[in-house]
């Protein structure tokens, strides 16, 4: 009977460990294209879906928002704000949504979704942050710490995507 108690919680112990580290590529098996984010500093996109394709751009910066167009196995097509489009492990995908402020001259991050709601601040071009939700042309924008409102026609990620 021991021994039985003993298996049972290595093979639990085991189960709990295999859900942890694939928890976060199970969350980017949902419907394409879907928003996601740089999960590293530093992440090589490659001309293919596998190790064995030559790099065509590294990316050094953390949480830039890429859009997920298709996936095969353990890789993910994806598009960036300028159109570049590339495989990346989805190993260095984070699933969380992000967006990248766009557009000419300073964005206004407000404190309501609103255009008469009062300016909290303001974004300059290329500025990335953690999109919360979208709604009625506003998104709910984190960057980092500091939280507001944006025009979701200065940000890419904004749109709305089959699989969120």
């Amino acid at each position: 009977m021991q021994g039985f108690r003993f298996f049972a919680l290595v093979g639990l112990a085991l189960m709990l460990a295999a859900a942890a580290v694939t928890a976060p590529l199970r969350a980017q098996d949902r419907a394409v294209p879907y928003w996601a984010s740089l999960r590293y500093e530093t992440v090589n996109m490659r001309v293919g879906p596998s190790g064995e394709y030559p790099v065509s751009w590294v990316y050094q910066r953390k949480g830039l928002p890429v859009k997920v167009v298709r996936v095969r196995e353990g890789w993910r097509l994806v598009e960036d704000h300028e159109g570049t489009q590339g495989w990346i492990a989805a190993s260095q995908l984070n699933p969380e949504r992000g967006g990248v402020v766009i557009g000419k001259g300073l964005a206004e991050i407000k404190a309501e979704p609103n255009s008469a709601a009062v300016v909290k601040w303001r974004a300059e071009p290329g500025v990335i942050g953690a999109v919360k939700s979208c709604r009625e042309g506003w998104c709910d924008i984190d960057i980092a710490g500091r939280k507001g409102w944006i025009s979701a026609a200065r940000l890419w990620g904004s749109e709305a995507l089959p699989g969120g």
